[in-house]
């Protein structure tokens, strides 16, 4: 299918158009064109657009910003919260259904306010016709990523009358539970059967500039992903892929550590390029990544702070109780920082338990001053400003000079709940002022596959390509196809001759 038939499809008049869009093949532009021609062509309601990140908003805010005023884009969990808070009284929620979401402990916050959004869709007509009235196109970005009480919305404001454009990728599909996955797929068969027609973005726009061999490579990468095969590598790679055999060799778990010839291969192309990302598949290999190169390139902390989430939650439990405040800043600080060993963390505990009461010097005393915080504010605030005295002592005394923040930015926004009267609020604020400010990636940068999404780099190094990251599943193959399709120019593959990915073939020491 060609470009322009997609185009064609999209301007139709066709109630359901499904678009399968392969990364870097041009889904964003077809998506802020066909926005733009709903605009030239006298339409005067807004567009709505709806994503999976704050990223991919970003992106299409810049995409279509001569016609913003014709736009609303926002996540799905936007439009979730909006849908919440218009009808919070029928649903029992506060206002603010999004602080709501929030502040439920699990991480499943947003699940739950849509599988309320949903259910009031089902039973309320009049709110299904209000929403599709105010929103008659919708454009579904990366829906192979909803769940399924959000797929139901989206159907739902479809049946009411909105017509609607789906992108998606299955191969992408990296945010589907486990469980969850035979549902999923039911649910995206159904979804074909359903739509008008189904058109699929097959060109590699994404490396026309770069390496268009890579670009043929990775597409022909995500159809054997796709059939369930394995990706071979043998034979004449294409321009631009480099692939290096080694194991990790840390003694450590969960350390990371090459040897030295194969070290320095990794090392050379994180030097040589000025654009990079470097990925891993699990959070705990990007810590370990970013200690084996010395900390000197940063971890893409991205729009989502799980550790700060967590805190705030702790905080509104823990209201009074300086022991619980204590226990829940050891475990932000050394989720989010590195050199809060052990007999800092116990010190600490142990002042806070016993109220400071004891005279002391030097790094105890530190420590006990972290503490006093709690004792005299057993709150947010007072965890904020515990924090606050951490990042100074970690600057200016020498007994805290191997503490090393790999995620700062997480830390500093921790450090401002102190200025909100309430932790759920200041949560909030804090999260709506980093959607609004938008988070631009650096030229280099450490990250998991999940916080890449959506985003490219001229070159791109995975590791490690094993079995332990890239195993044989469903959604080990979308998390796979995703990390390859990042790089523009170069791609270079770090395989385990010993433990290899069963998602790769033809590996040889």
């Amino acid at each position: 299918m060609s470009d322009a038939s997609v185009a064609a499809a999209l301007r139709s008049e066709a109630p359901l158009i499904v678009v399968e869009a392969p990364a870097g093949c041009g889904k964003t532009y077809q998506a802020a064109e066909y926005t733009h021609w709903l605009a030239s062509n006298g339409h005067q309601w807004q567009v709505l657009i709806l994503t999976h990140t704050h990223a991919a908003c970003d992106v299409f805010r810049g995409r279509t910003k001569e016609v913003q005023r014709r736009v609303h884009i926002t996540t799905i969990d936007g439009l979730v919260a909006q849908i919440a808070s218009m009808y919070h009284l029928a649903l029992g929620l506060p206002p603010d259904a999004a602080a709501w979401a929030r502040s439920q402990s699990g991480g499943d916050g947003f699940e739950k306010l849509a599988q309320k959004a949903s259910e009031l869709l089902s039973a309320s007509q009049a709110a299904r016709s209000t929403l599709a009235a105010r929103y008659p196109v919708i454009l579904c970005d990366e829906h192979q990523d909803t769940n399924a009480w959000q797929h139901h919305i989206v159907m739902s404001l479809h049946n009411a009358g909105a017509k609607l454009r789906v992108f998606a990728d299955p191969v992408q599909a990296i945010y589907v539970k486990k469980q969850e996955r035979p549902a999923h797929n039911q649910r995206w068969e159904a979804l074909y059967k359903q739509a008008n027609a189904v058109e699929e973005l097959d060109y590699a726009h994404r490396w026309t500039h770069g390496s268009p061999e890579l670009g043929q490579w990775v597409l022909a990468a995500r159809q054997a992903l796709k059939n369930a095969q394995p990706i071979d590598l043998r034979g004449d790679l294409p321009k631009g892929l480099q692939i290096i055999v080694a194991d990790n060799t840390s003694p450590r778990h969960g350390g990371f550590l090459l040897e030295q010839e194969k070290g320095r291969l990794v090392n050379r192309a994180v030097n040589a390029n000025d654009s990079l990302m470097i990925l891993a598949g699990l959070n705990q290999t990007v810590a370990a990544i970013n200690a084996y190169l010395g900390r000197r390139v940063p971890i893409w902390e991205g729009h989502t702070r799980n550790f700060l989430s967590d805190l705030v939650i702790a905080c509104q439990a823990g209201q009074g109780n300086p022991v619980a405040l204590a226990e829940a800043l050891v475990v932000f600080i050394q989720g989010v920082a590195t050199g809060f060993n052990k007999t800092f963390a116990e010190r600490f505990f142990a002042e806070a338990t016993n109220g400071c009461t004891k005279s002391c010097r030097g790094k105890p005393a530190q420590l006990q001053a972290m503490a006093r915080y709690l004792i005299d504010e057993p709150n947010h605030m007072g965890v904020g400003r515990a924090l606050a005295l951490l990042r100074t002592l970690q600057a200016e005394d020498a007994g805290f000079q191997d503490i090393r923040f790999d995620l700062l930015r997480e830390f500093r926004e921790a450090i401002r709940l102190a200025d909100f009267t309430d932790p759920g609020q200041g949560f909030a604020e804090i999260a709506q002022r980093r959607s609004i400010a938008g988070m631009k990636m650096p030229p280099k940068v450490i990250s998991t596959v999940h916080k890449a999404k959506g985003l490219e780099s001229s070159h791109a190094l995975l590791l490690p390509c094993d079995k332990g990251h890239f195993g044989d599943s469903d959604e080990k193959r979308c998390l796979l196809y995703v990390a390859l399709s990042r790089a523009k120019e170069s791609l270079t593959l770090v395989v385990s001759p010993t433990s290899p990915s069963p998602l790769f073939t033809g590996i040889t020491k």
